[in-house]
């Protein structure tokens, strides 16, 4: 008797954690469709409950806020999907790191954040257009990816030897703003190719000295 009840006690869990994935996948994805549709502005906790036919209640339980549900987003189109697994040990982060001098490292760290501004650069497009204004989940927002993109910064240049100079440091940093990406490739009309080049060229002479 103790053993089935165990199992469908376990039966039960897995069912309601499979319905808690769907539900917050159910809410990204509502999301996304606003942020990117109608702006961060027209994104109000209610508003999304609406669309991903949850109660405002179940957002919070869910993903949180607006900082915490921008930043849920984010991580999705940042990854091109739901796998849990990091993007520092993702296959083409794992070439930055494993390359054996500038040249190597410039052409995998450029194809890196081509691929990962190619995929997030309409979202964030939008929100560097409107500006924090103010907004505390906005900057909070925008203050937690910064340090995420400095912490990936010092990860890919950790195997080369001139990786710990904070020079260097930040003007990897500065090239790989998505801002840069922005303003060559929306603004400016370049295509991800020429982006990509581009920064391969500039990382090459950062990191060579």
């Amino acid at each position: 008797m103790e053993s089935g009840q165990g199992g469908k006690r376990s039966y039960s869990t897995v069912k309601r954690e499979e319905q808690a994935r769907e539900t917050r996948a159910r809410i990204v994805a509502a999301a996304r469709e606003l942020l990117l549709g109608e702006g961060y502005a027209a994104m109000t906790v209610p508003l999304l409950a609406k669309r991903a036919a949850v109660s405002p209640q179940t957002v919070y339980n869910s993903i949180g806020g607006k900082a915490e549900v921008v930043k849920a987003v984010y991580d999705v189109m940042l990854a091109g999907d739901e796998d849990p697994t990091p993007m520092s040990e993702r296959p083409a982060f794992r070439a930055v790191t494993k390359a054996a001098d500038a040249s190597s490292y410039a052409v995998a760290y450029a194809a890196w954040v081509c691929a990962i501004w190619d995929r997030v650069g309409p979202l964030l497009g939008m929100i560097l257009a409107e500006g924090p204004g103010g907004d505390r989940a906005l900057e909070q927002f925008v203050a937690t990816i910064e340090e995420e993109r400095g912490r990936g910064n010092l990860a890919g240049l950790q195997g080369l030897p001139v990786g710990k100079e904070p020079s260097v440091v930040d003007a990897v940093w500065t090239l790989t703003a998505p801002e840069i990406y922005d303003r060559l490739v929306r603004r400016r009309g370049w295509s991800p190719q020429q982006y990509e080049r581009w920064l391969a060229r500039q990382l090459e002479t950062a990191v060579a000295g």
